[in-house]
């Protein structure tokens, strides 16, 4: 399986499950917003966050994407690519759409993360 990783500087924020979602969101090359009844949470570029009211926040994720489509029949997907980070004792935050599934890691340790999946056989496209 090919892996990419992205460009962009990310963070992540969470909100009052009652606030309107920004407006500042829309202008952005990524980003993902989740409702529920206890939170509005937002992963989006560090350079949006400026315009965003404040709330908990974590800065300095990098993202690494499955490339390409997954079948919605496929399983273990996020499993085999989380455990042999949680061997190494790297966190991660995952988010997933419709095509494929996105794993947020510390910018501090996204080398790390990548060598260690580069052992478990992922390969890592790196053209932009």
């Amino acid at each position: 399986m090919k892996l990419h990783i992205l460009s962009l500087n990310l963070s992540v924020i969470k909100l009052e499950p009652h606030q309107p979602i920004p407006e500042v969101l829309s202008s952005q090359e990524w980003f993902s917003v989740t409702r529920t009844r206890d939170e509005l949470s937002i992963v989006c570029p560090t350079s949006a966050t400026h315009n965003l009211e404040k709330g908990e926040s974590e800065h300095g994720w990098r993202c690494i994407q499955v490339a390409g489509v997954l079948d919605f029949g496929l399983t273990g997907i996020l499993y085999a690519l989380t455990k042999p980070l949680a061997e190494h004792k790297i966190p991660v935050f995952a988010v997933s759409t419709y095509n494929t599934d996105y794993l947020l890691v510390k910018d501090a340790q996204l080398e790390k993360a990548r060598e260690v999946l580069t052992l478990a056989g992922y390969t890592f496209d790196d053209s932009n």
